[in-house]
């Protein structure tokens, strides 16, 4: 298994850019009545959710098979 450089920038308001994939995150409640944070990418803005920066602990992989960002801990 070989592992490949990826490129990664950083914008100075601190939104986390991954070529021309932008890290969102949005909260979510769920059924029962926690909350959780969850983090996805997008090439438009979406309808609900903020831009956001990468996430302390995590980095970025990409799906073999369909070549998209993923976030995953270190």
């Amino acid at each position: 298994m070989f592992k490949k450089k990826i490129k990664t920038k950083e914008v100075e308001n601190m939104v986390f850019k991954f070529y021309n994939w932008t890290l969102y995150t949005r909260d979510i409640q769920l059924k029962g009545g926690r909350s959780i944070t969850i983090y996805f990418f997008s090439t438009r803005v979406p309808k609900s959710g903020t831009p956001c920066d990468l996430p302390e602990g995590h980095t970025v992989g990409i799906n073999k098979r369909t070549n998209l960002p993923y976030l995953r801990k270190r």
